[in-house]
């Protein structure tokens, strides 16, 4: 799924530039995509939409996050850690955190690698068509031999 994730953040600049889901099926399948594999991206970006049309952009001042069991376990220290990151280098405030964590919980995986869940806060970002402070989107790309882009 995170493949089909970074082509499209790659490909498709804004949400609203990706065409319907029959035709953008039939494009990355001809790339080589697993038909399961975009299914699963899909509905994991049909998520993603849902959250980003409830996104405000209102900031809270200062917010504690304390983090219930399923969240700690389905998220890892290292995600945890790296959200806290952004959060205090005041790139990820507390609406767009909310979006990670909800997008991140609904990755399924247990506990979710660093790298998955960097793809989740840049997809975050493109659905609300921003784009992140150039030194953060530098700790946000995950290095090409590290992740295989069709």
């Amino acid at each position: 799924m995170f493949e089909v994730l970074v082509y499209l953040y790659e490909n498709y600049w804004r949400p609203d530039a990706c065409p319907d889901h029959d035709q953008l099926t039939r494009k990355l399948s001809a790339v080589g995509f697993e038909s399961d594999e975009i299914q699963e991206a899909l509905n994991w970006l049909d998520g993603l939409a849902v959250t980003a049309q409830a996104y405000t952009g209102e900031q809270a001042p200062r917010s504690l996050r304390i983090y219930t069991d399923r969240e700690s376990e389905r998220l890892g220290e290292d995600s945890i850690g790296f959200i806290s990151f952004l959060e205090s280098a005041g790139v990820l405030p507390p609406p767009m955190r909310e979006m990670v964590i909800d997008r991140a919980t609904a990755a399924g995986e247990s506990p979710l690698a660093l790298e998955d869940l960097k793809v989740i806060v840049l997809m975050v970002f493109w659905s609300l068509g921003e784009e992140p402070d150039a030194l953060i989107l530098d700790e946000l790309f995950v290095a090409p031999e590290e992740r295989l882009i069709h």
